[in-house]
């Protein structure tokens, strides 16, 4: 009978988001992570065939969580205005709460080496992506945009401004000002009452 793997995925993902928190994406390397938890770097061949396998899955893992809450946000109040605020408010909350996610998800999938994931890792992160997009264009119709200026603004108030907010904290290592979430949401409103 065959012994359990005494590291799950999930700690060896774990593993590779502080040191990307802590080091940038080329800081997670293969022995990086094993040498973090403590198991022989042969053993992550076991769960991954290689860099560019871990360095996707970490992206989509962390990428996927912080969608599901900004999907959960949009969906919270049935007044548009309201659930953009939510949304807006949702990045910074979830940033704070999970800040090493956070400045991992700062960097960008290209600097995690979209370019050579699998087909499979790309799919996944092309279908979060369209989800995204087709949310922000629901919500953008839903509060009366009617042109590419109307469509940037919301993109601006729902995704550019809550993560400046967050932005200059995570990247000097600094935690969020107790008034972040606050500050999000009203320039947020303040945005979409002038569309």
């Amino acid at each position: 009978m065959a012994r359990p793997p005494r590291f799950d995925t999930d700690q060896i993902l774990d593993a590779a988001v502080r040191l990307a928190a802590s080091a940038g994406p080329a800081g997670v390397t293969m022995s990086a992570v094993a040498q973090a938890i403590g198991a022989p770097s042969g053993s992550m061949y076991h769960r991954f065939p290689g860099r560019t396998a871990l360095l996707a899955e970490v992206w989509l893992r962390t990428v996927e969580r912080f969608q599901e809450g900004y999907f959960a946000a949009l969906d919270s109040a049935p007044e548009p205005p309201r659930a953009a605020v939510a949304a807006a408010r949702h990045v910074v909350s979830w940033s704070r709460a999970h800040p090493q996610e956070a400045a991992l998800l700062l960097y960008g999938a290209e600097e995690f080496g979209r370019a050579d994931w699998s087909e499979e890792h790309k799919e996944r992160a092309d279908l979060g992506n369209g989800r995204v997009f087709a949310s922000l264009t629901s919500l953008a119709e839903a509060l009366g945009a009617t042109n590419a200026r109307d469509h940037e603004r919301i993109t601006l108030a729902l995704i550019d401004l809550p993560l400046s907010v967050v932005r200059r904290h995570l990247r000097a290592g600094q935690p969020l000002p107790p008034h972040a979430e606050d500050l999000a949401e009203e320039c947020t409103a303040a945005l979409l009452a002038v569309a």
